[in-house]
């Protein structure tokens, strides 16, 4: 968003005289700085603030919006200057508490109000027990909060790494039927490590072996926010900066619906520039599902296929599930289902009753590539063939 606009509505407001006027989405950011221990000088808030919405406004806009923004407050009666320095009113207080998602008035020091509560605002988890917002102070915790607000995991204070990856292969598994279902799904941890973070790995922005359960959290971690890094300072900046632009678009919003409605370019409505390529914020966390099959689609076409290479005598016909995975791959294009995906739906599909899968009890040495590139370990079983009813 321009300074313009910006600066547009902090000025409508300071024109204002009177009692309290509610502060506007980017003036609750900084008042809550202001409330904050201390109050803050002017330069404080260009300062410390900057970093929020540097993504988005050159240092020029970010200076004069914010001097727009403390007018507004001062006007408003949200906050005094003495000495040149800024304090929040009773009123001013109350509302930085409320945008922190704090129950008393009084804030803590500033660093503890942008490495904790505007971390879980930017998270949306403001209004959550405190203890389990402290998670954020640490690398780990932080990694475990992002994945469980990006991907609506179930909440857990200090989650292990291998029950976040169980959780993220039921994402990824859902998603592979199209999320079709959203209950009816066995326990991720039924999946081996190995496969768990295979079919998690899915989930990246580029889907991938990931080595260890570390490496999983940490990488998909960061891509949730759009981190570059994926320590802690650069998680903490990237949902910052996520929760500035989330204010500036509310901001935007705001001051159009101050303005009279007109048509074609004289609406004079502002606009939040395009996102550049380098600017922070969560990318799609979602892989696009193009035509994914719900499960009942997917266990009629497997059994198809597996009919197409079953080997075998009457009532115990058999396909090598590699067999029956090349032929999925070339007759369901539009499924856009990788190796891995095709093989957690197989044992989802078999834990439903919906197919019957086999395992390679005497294994010829003439079929050992088919065998060990068939095999789907699930639990402490190893599958290899799709069984074919007979009619």
């Amino acid at each position: 968003m321009s300074a313009s606009g910006i600066t547009a509505l902090g000025q409508r407001a300071h024109s204002d005289t009177g009692s309290t006027h509610p502060a506007s989405p980017l003036g609750q950011l900084l008042l809550a700085r202001i409330a904050c221990e201390g109050g803050a000088t002017r330069t404080d808030i260009t300062g410390d603030l900057g970093a929020i919405t540097g993504h988005k406004l050159s240092p020029g806009e970010w200076r004069r919006s914010a001097e727009s923004q403390i007018g507004h407050l001062l006007a408003g009666g949200m906050a005094t200057e003495s000495r040149n320095r800024l304090r929040a009113t009773e009123a001013g207080q109350h509302t930085a508490a409320q945008f922190a998602g704090l129950n008393a008035t009084s804030l803590p020091s500033w660093p503890a109000l942008r490495d904790l509560h505007l971390i879980a605002k930017g998270l949306g988890i403001e209004r959550e027990s405190l203890s389990r917002l402290k998670m954020a102070t640490r690398p780990e915790g932080l990694r475990a909060l992002i994945l469980q607000t990006a991907y609506k995991l179930p909440s857990k204070k200090n989650p292990s790494l291998a029950k976040l990856r169980a959780q993220l292969a039921l994402v990824a598994l859902e998603r592979a039927f199209g999320n079709t279902i959203k209950a009816g799904f066995g326990k991720g941890s039924a999946f081996t490590a190995k496969a768990g973070r295979s079919l998690a790995g899915q989930l990246s922005v580029n889907p991938r072996e990931f080595g260890t359960d570390q490496r999983l959290i940490t990488a998909l971690a960061a891509e949730a926010v759009g981190a570059v890094q994926s320590d802690l300072d650069a998680l903490r900046l990237a949902v910052l900066r996520n929760l500035g632009t989330k204010l500036l678009a509310a901001q935007a919003e705001a001051l159009a619906a101050t303005r009279p409605k007109a048509t074609g370019d004289a609406s004079g409505l502002p606009k939040l520039a395009p996102q550049a390529a380098n600017d922070a914020g969560p990318p799609q966390t979602e892989k696009p599902r193009g035509q994914r099959p719900d499960p009942g689609t997917f266990a009629t076409a497997v059994k198809s296929a597996a009919a197409v290479h079953a080997e075998g005598w009457s009532g115990n016909r058999k396909a090598f599930i590699s067999q029956v995975w090349q032929l999925i791959r070339s007759s369901q294009p539009a499924w856009d289902l990788t190796e891995i995906e095709f093989k957690c739906m197989l044992a989802e599909a078999h834990r439903l009753g919906q197919i019957v899968l086999a395992t390679a009890d005497l294994k010829d040495k003439k079929s050992m590539a088919a065998i060990e590139s068939s095999a789907i370990a699930y639990k402490n079983t190893v599958w290899h063939f799709v069984r074919v009813e007979e009619d």
